[in-house]
Order: structure tokens, then C-alpha cells, then sequence
């Protein structure tokens, strides 16, 4: 989903049982970006590629945008679906992050088999550039693409959060649980 680009945004916080998250919202309520506390400098890097000079500042997220955050880590998995979002980013990472919220909960797809549904299958680095590029965490499910050899890969929310939404979702993948000292906070 893209669109013009924001007149404002503004910052706000939420507890979730994997830490802070950080939501970022535009002037008509739409969700821009979230991460987490710990990795606010990489968000307001990626913000900076997207929107040039235009920083976030304290406000409070559309009371919806975190009532369905809220009942996504409550076990409904399918409420991140309710959360209207836009981005800035070039036409392909666009294609590609709205690629990654047709990934059903509970599944998971390897980079080359995205760059495959994408029509580009020789195209597995730059899918993984735009993963890791995605400024809207849980809410365009990028931690559900892993290696093709089914192990958990990089996350940048860090891989015992990816791996704890992986569980939490259902999915299959390589690798053990986490324990609960393991569980980020």
C-alpha cells in the first residue's frame, strides 16, 4: 500500500510480550512503521531512506492500530489484517512487502520462493534487501520468511523475537524453541 507522502507523523508505545513495540503513524492513522524500543535507531534510519527530513514526534497511535495489536498477541492472529498501512520505498520493495502479507499466519516461505511468486526468481538478494528494508514489523510479517533449508535467518527485531512470533503464529521451522530465559522482553 503506498500513497502521497505523510504531512506528519507521530510516535507512540505499547507493551507487548516481546517488549516495547514503537507504533508510527501518519496524520490519517495509517501505519507507517513499528519496531521495537531496543532498535529505534534502525526504525528512524529506515523512516529517514523513506521520508527524507520527516521524524516521527510524540503521539498517540489510532486507538484501533493497537487494539489489533493487542488482540494479535492475545492469539488472533488474524486481527494484523485489520491494520491499514502505507509506505514509501521503491515500487519493488512495495510489491514485495504486500507480497509478505499474503504469507497466511502460521506459514512461512523462503526468499527464493517469494522472489519466485514475485516473478523474479533469480531475485533472492534483493528480496532479502527489501525484507530487511520492511519498516512495518509483525504487521507486514517479514519474520515469516526463512532460509530455505527451513532455519530461522536474520530479523531485525532479533531472532528470539522472530522466532517467538514464529511459534506464537504456529509456524514450522528448524530450530529449537525458545526457553523461557531465552524470551525476549
Amino acid at each position: 500500500m503506498t500513497s502521497k507522502p505523510p504531512d506528519h507523523l507521530r510516535i507512540d508505545r505499547q507493551a507487548t510480550p516481546i517488549g516495547e513495540a514503537l507504533i508510527v503513524t501518519d496524520e490519517d492513522g495509517y501505519l507507517r512503521a513499528l519496531d521495537w524500543t531496543d532498535h529505534e535507531a534502525r526504525m528512524l534510519q529506515l523512516l529517514r531512506r523513506q521520508y527524507r527530513s520527516l521524524a516521527p514526534e510524540p503521539g498517540t497511535a489510532p486507538r484501533t492500530v493497537k487494539t489489533h495489536l493487542r488482540h494479535y498477541f492475545d492469539g488472533d492472529l488474524s486481527a494484523l489484517g485489520e491494520i491499514a498501512w502505507r509506505t514509501g520505498g521503491t515500487p519493488f520493495q512495495r510489491a514485495m512487502w504486500t507480497a509478505l502479507t499474503r504469507i497466511p499466519a502460521g506459514s512461512t516461505l523462503s526468499y527464493g520462493a517469494l522472489a519466485a511468486q514475485l516473478g523474479c526468481p533469480t531475485a533472492v538478494r534483493a528480496v532479502g534487501a527489501a525484507n530487511g528494508a520492511n519498516p512495518i514489523s509483525v504487521v507486514v510479517p517479514c519474520h515469516r520468511v526463512i532460509g530455505s533449508d527451513g532455519t530461522l535467518t536474520g530479523y531485525g527485531g532479533g531472532i528470539d523475537r522472530k522466532r517467538w512470533l514464529l511459534e506464537h503464529e504456529g509456524a514450522t521451522f528448524r530450530g529449537a524453541p525458545l526457553q523461557a530465559s531465552q524470551r525476549p522482553r
